[in-house]
């Protein structure tokens, strides 16, 4: 079927809150390249949205996946556990910088799962019901998830009440007035005005804010957050869902703080592609609830944890941290050549390859120009890129191109971008 056809069983059968605006149709892909059911190629910044750090069908991935469906496919994990599921748990614990002499972990479906089931392990380990977030923050889409998001476009404005017990507070972002000295300021205020240290279970935070504009963290901001915590028995959960697995130059974004969470939650680029998340944590609060209290029916089907297997041995095989760190200076140097060439360009950041820039009305003023980031990721698909923005305002473009982007497709995207850019702003 072509992309016409498509198009018409999709405003037919698909529920239009989940149906995509983009009419073309994904019908093969290799590493960073994408066909659609036309034939169109189409240069992926995208990366199904930090999902394929190592690339669409990385050979191996795919191999560990065949190799595991010739085996299980399905017993559900509860029921009767297999062997990819504890090998994949051993895997994790040794990578994630948690708290505590030993880390336990536990497999989910998606990174929502995992954010619940985070706060659901704090809350146990606790004795405690409140959640402290940021805004801007993302963190799902179930309704648990959605009361912790700080962005009430397009997630949350038709679902009615929010659950309760989530509280919030401003995430540092100088370019826009807020300092880090403004965030933890208002912390402590709204452990006045709101709810008492003695209630809080978690504070959630993301080291790199993803869907809220890849905003950074500072490193202070989050070793402030980890002594609160410290002095007053809160949880700190970190959320890696988006920056983790490489996209920042290290394996999790919060390595770069010496910071150490006492749970983590990591999903997307876990697998390149297969659904699965994770949540792993200090082994005292990973076994606070009951037996068959955590998991689900699919939670780390033996496919999906073949995958992330597979994915964890192509990081030390191919070098993927350094290739991250090498990308994530290119995408610097030329955002930045950017920012000094368009007048619209403005507050270029990166950490590792998870790199952004703002589209505003003039840079004295600072105003967000949202208008022009759709039409500029608009005119990118028109010339055969797929690109993203993001951000409260709308006007921030994020790029999330698997790290093995080979050099030549990386450029043939740049340039793109670049011309877009240019094309808009004459």
């Amino acid at each position: 079927m072509n992309n016409a056809e498509l198009q018409a069983l999709k405003e037919k059968y698909v529920a239009a809150g989940a149906a995509s605006p983009n009419d073309q149709f994904a019908d093969r892909a290799k590493n960073a390249e994408v066909w659609d059911a036309d034939g169109k190629r189409m240069i992926d910044f995208a990366g199904g949205i930090g999902v394929l750090n190592i690339g669409h069908r990385h050979p191996k991935i795919v191999d560990a996946v065949k190799a595991q469906l010739d085996k299980v496919m399905h017993t559900c994990q509860t029921v009767m556990p297999y062997a990819p599921y504890v090998q994949l748990a051993e895997k994790l614990c040794k990578v994630s910088p948690v708290t505590g002499d030993a880390a336990k972990a536990c497999m989910f479906n998606a990174g929502a799962e995992a954010l619940e089931n985070a706060v659901k392990i704090a809350r146990c380990a606790t004795g405690r019901h409140g959640v402290i977030c940021f805004d801007g923050g993302y963190h799902g889409r179930t309704l648990m998830t959605l009361a912790m998001t700080g962005k009430v476009l397009p997630y949350k404005h038709d679902f009615g009440p929010m659950p309760g017990g989530v509280f919030r507070a401003p995430f540092p972002i100088p370019y826009h007035g807020i300092t880090e000295e403004d965030a933890l300021d208002a912390l402590h205020m709204l452990f006045k005005t709101d709810i008492p240290t003695k209630d809080v279970a978690a504070i959630v935070v993301e080291a790199v804010q993803g869907e809220g504009g890849f905003y950074i963290a500072p490193p202070s901001f989050l070793q402030a957050l980890r002594k609160i915590c410290d002095d007053h028995g809160i949880a700190l959960i970190v959320d890696e869902v988006q920056s983790g697995f490489g996209r920042t130059g290290k394996m999790f974004a919060i390595e770069h703080s010496n910071v150490k969470p006492d749970i983590m939650t990591m999903a997307k680029s876990m697998a390149d592609g297969m659904p699965i998340s994770a949540v792993v944590g200090n082994a005292r609060m990973m076994d606070a609830s009951g037996p068959n209290s955590l998991g689900g029916t699919y939670s780390g089907s033996p496919l999906a944890c073949a995958s992330a297997l597979a994915v964890l041995e192509v990081f030390e095989e191919e070098n993927i941290l350094e290739k991250s760190v090498v990308l994530g200076n290119k995408l610097d140097k030329r955002f930045l050549q950017w920012q000094d060439k368009f007048k619209h360009v403005d507050n270029v950041r990166h950490l590792g390859p998870m790199a952004a820039f703002e589209l505003v009305t003039d840079k004295a003023s600072r105003n967000p120009e949202p208008e022009m980031t759709g039409a500029l990721v608009k005119k990118c698909k028109e010339k055969g890129l797929i690109l993203l923005n993001c951000g409260l305002w709308g006007n921030s473009i994020r790029v999330l191109m698997p790290i093995t982007i080979e050099d030549d497709v990386l450029e043939e995207g740049l340039a793109i971008m670049e011309e877009s850019l240019a094309e808009l702003e004459a």
